[in-house]
């Protein structure tokens, strides 16, 4: 050993010396260890240590102390005696999970038996084995933006919630007291309020800053009375709107296309025959479209209407949408007036008490069996029983006792909105509260206007629209849609909402944008799991329906908004998991260069509802090969479209048999230096042509198909051999015909793929 006086002092030693003053340290404390140590009683005391350096064998320190004591040999008597410990310890120390170690340690634990392939095998058990752990999304918060003091009616209206269900939550936490729509809330309290639906309240006055509808008049009694507003609802071709026409003596079924309402339409009718003075002196209708397609304005229509009368045909009784429509009526029972109008009792034959006990039948109780609901038997061509449906609309309306303050800020609701020449951007606007004029400035949705131009259902110009009134507004800067509310305000608290408005809406369609980017991710994830647990050939699977179904890319115009709507709702459904519909995008007003060319782009086509295409746009879309299927009818646009569809899908192959010959004999024919072999044969049934495709059947087996390449009748060449005669056939790079072979003559037939 060397000790520190026997050290030599040179400059190239410290760190060598140092280091075998640190093993002398080590070894005498391996020494002191291995000595037992004992309790009280004299036993001695088990240790177990875990350190490497501090279990050495008894073999490896002697070899330790008979090292040189040279420098450099010492040092490698000590790696190896750590390396001898190191073994010892693992032999008699209870093992502990190894960690983490480098891919050199991997190599030197795995065992030399393992080849590559049994590597690989133990891999795949390690991961299939491993616990999956689960892939939670986390939704992302929507930052709404909350005024120091805020109604519980526009902290719906900000959360977009329904005001019932916000009420449910408050009453939930303990403010069953503050509930009402006019109760105004704190911020603190609507922070809490916003965070219980998902919400990341931001407290900024002007970020947060709209116009509301102002709170219903505290006296409402004492309130002048308003029009009652009425929808006409009920089944295609029921005669709803000839029972209008009878009403206001004018013929709009006539103008419209296939006689079918395709939109709503909005006109007072004035009803002399209320007689006092202070009563209502009119009623506003609302003729609502009856096809399927138009159920999103059928829904609209009864959100906003004091009385639904119900349209049924005595000749047709209960229909889909007639069923639609009482569907809508239990919603709303509580809401709006019934009347059930029967129509066509004129037509001979009619049985009207089956109808009556249809309806009781579907859940509506009428009058007649005891109930609340008023029945009235009209016809909209004679006019029988108008006055009665007159009568009863005028009473319910008393009933109901229908005001509106008249001096109160205009909140109106959008009908119908389109593109008018002449007035530009119109849209249909219902007046609920207070009174619109000319010069107002009001809003809707992310749409105001100015308005310059009001008139009603005759074309007549309003100076003023009172409550109940349905006019037609012009001065739109845009569209707005239906369905949106009107507001009015002032220039600047109107430009300031449609500032905070267009942000939310980049928001919302940003957040759209995040769940199509997850959806994505999604597909993707299970595309690797799915390649990790199925291997290769789900993967070719996978990738082989990667394309996914074939589309037909649509651009819809309209002539109103609400008809836009329905067209988008009626064509997106046409299609299957090999074709369907795409709607591109839709807009109102005539088809424009601009349609033509996005059409283009897409691989599309234009639907034109009700609208039209210049000869100019024509020409440019038939230079571009762009279709533009127009019509003014919804149905016919349907059938037009799914014939288009089917066009995509595949062609169903058929094939005919139209004749077959047996063979007979094989006859050897030398021709041109080669042997020929022609089959003798019998037409068995049908017709042999030439110019038809031939199969060889063989046991039940085809086992070739192809043209013929020769048929005679003795040495004459012949197009066709009918049923009974014999002839000599051979067919083209074939040769190989036995006796016996059964020889098919068939045509192939393509059909169009169904829907």
């Amino acid at each position: 050993m060397l000790d520190r006086e026997e050290a030599p002092h040179t400059s190239t030693l410290p760190l060598r010396n140092s280091s075998l003053q640190n093993s002398n340290r080590r070894e005498k404390t391996f020494q002191r260890e291995q000595e037992p140590r004992k309790s009280p009683n004299g036993s001695p005391i088990q240790h177990h240590r875990t350190s490497s350096n501090r279990n050495a064998s008894p073999e490896s320190s002697a070899k330790f102390r008979t090292t040189s004591t040279s420098s450099s040999d010492l040092w490698e008597s000590y790696i190896d005696s750590l390396n001898v410990t190191n073994k010892v310890s693992k032999s008699h120390i209870d093992p502990k999970p190894e960690r983490r170690g480098s891919l050199i340690q991997k190599m030197r634990t795995m065992p030399e038996s393992m080849d590559e392939k049994n590597h690989q095998a133990s891999r795949h058990q390690v991961q299939h084995l491993r616990k999956k752990k689960a892939f939670v999304e986390k939704k992302v918060s929507v930052d709404v933006y909350i005024p120091s003091a805020v109604s519980v009616g526009q902290l719906a209206q900000l959360l977009d919630v329904r005001l019932a269900r916000l009420q449910r939550k408050m009453e939930q936490s303990g403010m069953g007291e503050e509930t009402s729509y006019d109760h105004v809330l704190t911020s603190d309290y609507a922070v809490l309020l916003a965070e219980e639906f998902g919400k990341n309240p931001i407290v900024n006055d002007e970020m947060a800053f709209n116009i509301y509808p102002s709170p219903p008049h505290p006296e409402p009694s004492s309130l002048p009375l308003r029009p009652p507003v009425v929808t006409i609802m009920g089944h295609v071709d029921h005669g709803k709107t000839t029972l209008l026409d009878t009403l206001r003596s004018t013929s709009v079924a006539k103008g419209e296309a296939g006689g079918i309402t395709q939109h709503i339409g909005a006109f007072s009718v004035s009803v002399p025959s209320l007689g006092n003075d202070d009563g209502i002196k009119s009623i506003t209708f609302l003729d609502t479209p009856g096809h399927a397609a138009f159920s999103a304005m059928r829904a609209r229509g009864a959100g906003v209407t004091d009385i639904i009368v119900l349209v049924v045909a005595a000749d047709d009784g209960i229909m889909p949408q007639t069923r639609e429509v009482i569907n809508l009526i239990k919603k709303e029972q509580d809401k709006v007036g019934v009347v059930v109008a029967i129509n066509k009792v004129d037509k001979p034959g009619i049985n009207v008490e089956a109808v009556q006990k249809s309806l009781l039948a579907e859940g509506l109780q009428l009058e007649q069996y005891g109930g609340d609901v008023p029945a009235v038997t009209v016809s909209g061509k004679t006019g029988e029983g108008l006055p009665s449906l007159v009568e009863t609309l005028s009473a319910i309306a008393e009933m109901q006792d229908l005001r509106a303050e008249q001096e109160s800020p205009v909140h109106g609701y959008v009908l119908e909105s389109n593109m008018h020449k002449g007035l530009g951007l119109v849209a249909t606007v219902l007046v609920l509260r207070g009174s619109l004029k000319i010069g107002s400035h009001i809003i809707s949705g992310l749409s105001f206007a100015r308005v310059r131009v009001m008139n009603d259902s005759n074309g007549k110009s309003v100076k003023v629209a009172t409550p109940g009134m349905a006019v037609i507004v012009s001065g739109w800067k845009s569209l707005p849609c239906a369905g949106d509310d009107v507001l009015q305000g002032s220039e600047a608290d109107i430009k300031k909402a449609i500032a905070n408005r267009e942000r939310k809406a980049e928001i919302e369609s940003s957040l759209v944008d995040v769940e199509a980017i997850n959806s994505i991710r999604r597909q993707e994830r299970e595309k690797r799991e799915l390649e990790l647990h199925s291997g290769k050939n789900a993967v070719a699977a996978e990738t082989q329906t990667e394309d996914g179904p074939k589309e037909l890319r649509l651009v819809i115009k309209a002539d109103v908004s609400g008809s836009a709507e329905a067209v988008v709702g009626a064509l997106q459904g046409i299609g299957n998991n090999v074709a369907l519909t795409k709607v591109i995008t839709f807009g109102v007003g005539d088809v424009t260069e601009s349609d033509v060319t996005l059409a283009q782009t897409a691989g599309g086509m234009i639907v034109a509802f009700n609208v039209k295409a210049s000869k100019q746009i024509q020409s440019t879309a038939a230079r571009k090969d762009v279709t533009i299927l127009s019509s003014g009818v919804i149905y016919k646009l349907m059938d037009d479209v799914r014939a288009h569809v089917i066009k995509l899908l595949p062609v169903i192959v058929e094939k005919k048999v139209t004749g077959e010959a047996q063979v007979l004999q094989i006859f050897e024919i030398q021709a041109k230096k080669q042997v020929v072999k022609v089959a003798g044969c019998r037409v068995t049934n049908g017709t042999v042509e030439r110019s038809r495709q031939a199969r060889v059947i063989r046991n039940g087996e085809t086992v070739h198909e192809g043209p013929v390449e020769t048929l005679r009748v003795i040495k004459k060449d012949v197009m066709e051999v009918r049923k009974g005669s014999e002839c000599g056939l051979s067919l083209t790079d074939f040769s190989d015909l036995q006796a016996g072979d059964s020889i098919q003559m068939f045509t192939i037939i393509e059909k169009p793929g169904v829907l």
